[in-house]
């Protein structure tokens, strides 16, 4: 709710209150929200490394506290803000100064600071509560992650719903205001059940175990690698079992990888890796492709709080007596996603189970790969959508006036309804892939892949903006100007479309190629067979009716 009722609404702030254009406030937030998905890469490391996972989230909590605290003080001092201004256009309005904007972003920065500690831990420590090795946790840690979306989207559509309609009809001092007493509620929370959660203690850098398997493995690049790989270097049972890990056999896959484990005179742990190392460490680079292939549909989720914003502001926002906020249509996206994840884990997992036996119904990857398809889907609606609303707006002579468009604001709903049923398989399979595809001592790192993914998607959506704008002006037809009447924001989501073609073919030839993770328990062996017990159950129940 705290991160939402800022994000959602911060386009309009930046072009309604610190009177910024279009093009520089869409950029200002999507390098925001980009900063925000990629600080979670230090925020695992310093909880799988240094601090553990629960105190990087406690003191990641006091940080995204004052900055939260700090927004709220940068829109309610009036030194802080610029003067009201009634121009519809914002072409006669004075820009807030260095110190309003100084203050405004430094808040917003501390605040990324705060989530990068909390988005990749507070979801970790949640599925660290379940026993990998007890089939019946194991079956309820399969929802977790629908259900902790859930719980996600439930805040999202208390923010985009009654927080935005307070920032725009009531006031951004309260407005801002909730959702930071929000936050120090759920804090609250938290610590009140720190002593009945299961801690997990940090088990070194991620990172330099990984940087001592590839320099190793480049430094005996001569070395052949036995045939044999009861050969290769490994602890002893005792040493993982006494540091509470996992030992895992080795594998062919990134073979090259193996040389670091290939004993010689040297024991520096610079030049000789035990085996687990080694697959750990294969575990995090097979999953990269995959990160990479989740890049550009991040990219279409950037224009929810963005271009559809603006979209939105250029219909009739009237709804019988009540006006709608145009960030407000992002809580369509919420109650798709909601309806959509209750739909799939009740319904749809149960279903499929009957057939595929896997206790997830389809693979984690399949899953992914629908939510990448209805992205083309959402990007062709969003084009036609808009070359609808262009034509509507030139018929009425609006195109030069920048004058509100005869249509309803409805009429966007169908991209931000395909975007709720989208994320409800990308993104829930995402977190879930990065999270159960990683080592048992680089989850944190796991789950921050996911938010990566996100923040690589805002800052590709400031580039692609920034240079689509920059080229289609020189030539004379600017695609995306201040007046979205006058502009082409219809070929720049036909542009879109055709990326998320290209990008579902490099994702499907990464899942050819991709190899799942060994489980470290039988938990899915023992769900898998009564699953398919239950089939053959079902099976000569209907043989027995017929």
């Amino acid at each position: 709710m705290a991160f939402y009722g800022i994000s959602s609404n911060l386009f309009i702030y930046l072009t309604k209150k610190l009177h910024q254009g279009t093009v520089t406030s869409a950029n200002n937030v999507t390098n925001w929200v980009g900063t925000v998905w990629m600080t979670p890469i230090l925020g695992a490391y310093f909880a799988d490394a240094v601090l553990g996972r629960y105190w990087t989230l406690v003191i990641a909590c006091a940080i995204y506290l004052s900055g939260m605290s700090l927004l709220t003080l940068a829109v309610s001092v009036p030194r802080l803000r610029p003067p009201h201004c009634a121009d519809p256009k914002g072409i006669n309005c004075q820009k807030a100064d260095k110190l309003q904007l100084g203050v405004y972003f430094a808040a917003l920065y501390i605040l990324a600071v705060g989530t990068g500690g909390t988005k990749p831990n507070i979801s970790t420590i949640g599925a660290d509560q379940f026993d990998e090795f007890d089939p019946k946790e194991k079956l309820h840690k399969l929802s977790f992650f629908n259900w902790w979306m859930f719980g996600i989207f439930l805040g999202t559509l208390f923010a985009n719903t009654v927080l935005v309609w307070i920032q725009d009809n009531v006031g951004w001092t309260l407005g801002y205001g909730l959702p930071t007493t929000g936050l120090a509620i759920s804090i609250l929370i938290f610590l009140a059940g720190t002593q009945f959660y299961r801690h997990r203690i940090p088990t070194g850098s991620p990172f330099t175990r990984m940087a001592q398997v590839i320099i190793a493995s480049l430094r005996k690049w001569k070395v052949s690698v036995p045939s044999d790989p009861k050969e290769l270097y490994e602890l002893d049972l005792e040493e993982y079992a006494k540091n509470k890990k996992v030992r895992i056999d080795s594998t062919p896959s990134l073979r090259f990888l193996n040389k670091a484990c290939v004993k010689t005179t040297s024991t520096n742990p610079w030049m000789l890796c035990p085996v687990t190392q080694v697959e750990e460490t294969k575990q995090m680079l097979r999953m990269i492709p995959i990160l990479i292939a989740t890049f550009i549909p991040s990219t279409m989720i950037a224009q929810i709080n963005t271009l559809f914003v603006k979209q939105g502001t250029t219909l009739n926002r009237r709804l019988g007596g009540f006006n709608i906020p145009p960030a407000s249509l992002a809580a369509f996206v919420t109650l798709s996603m909601l309806i959509s994840v209750i739909l799939y884990d009740r319904y749809f997992m149960k279903i499929i189970r009957r057939w595929t036996n896997n206790p997830r119904g389809i693979t984690l990857l399949q899953r992914m790969g629908i939510g990448m398809i209805l992205h083309i889907v959402i990007m062709t609606v969003a084009s036609l959508t808009e070359k609808y609303r262009l034509s509507v707006a030139k018929d009425h002579g609006l195109v030069q006036n920048a004058g509100q468009v005869p249509r309803s604001i409805l009429l966007l709903l169908p991209q931000f309804v395909l975007m709720g049923v989208a994320d409800a398989f990308l993104e829930v399979a995402k977190i879930e892939f990065f999270y159960d595809q990683a080592p048992e001592s680089m989850k944190s790192l796991g789950t921050s892949y996911s938010m990566t993914t996100l923040g690589a998607g805002n800052f590709i959506s400031s580039f692609l903006l920034s240079t689509v704008s920059r080229i289609t002006k020189r030539d004379g037809n600017e695609w995306i100007q201040n007046n979205l009447n006058a502009s082409h924001l219809d070929y720049y989501y036909a542009f879109f479309a055709v990326l998320n073609v290209l990008n579902i073919i490099f994702f499907l030839i990464m899942t050819k190629l991709y190899i799942y993770k060994a489980e470290i328990s039988d938990s899915m062996v023992v769900l898998r067979e009564e699953l398919g017990g239950l089939k053959s159950k079902v099976t000569d129940e209907e043989a027995t009716t017929t």
